[in-house]
């Protein structure tokens, strides 16, 4: 079975755009690997992550909201951690 991506967004704080946008960046991104994208409203300043149920992104804990690079990271090393995200991913510098 393939991983499920839940987004949890407080609807009192209008982040069901940021939500969405989020979605469709891990769809684009993962769209073989990943069986869906379920977008959660809820209230009181909420946003969370979770892939298969483990939280990987926790607004008040992880100190605001994921940048692209980051989320893509974090979905990538819990679904399929020996994947190269390609410009996502920072760039190696031979020592």
């Amino acid at each position: 079975m393939k991983p499920s991506i839940t987004i949890t967004y407080c609807r009192q704080c209008n982040w069901l755009l940021r939500s969405g946008w989020m979605a469709q960046e891990l769809l684009s991104t993962f769209s073989e690997e990943l069986g869906s994208v379920t977008l959660v409203p809820g209230t009181g300043g909420i946003f969370t992550i979770e892939v298969d149920g483990e939280l990987i992104w926790e607004r008040k804990r992880d100190g605001g909201f994921p940048d692209v690079k980051a989320l893509k990271g974090r979905v990538r090393d819990r679904i399929d951690p020996d994947r190269d995200l390609g410009h996502v991913e920072p760039s190696k510098i031979d020592e």
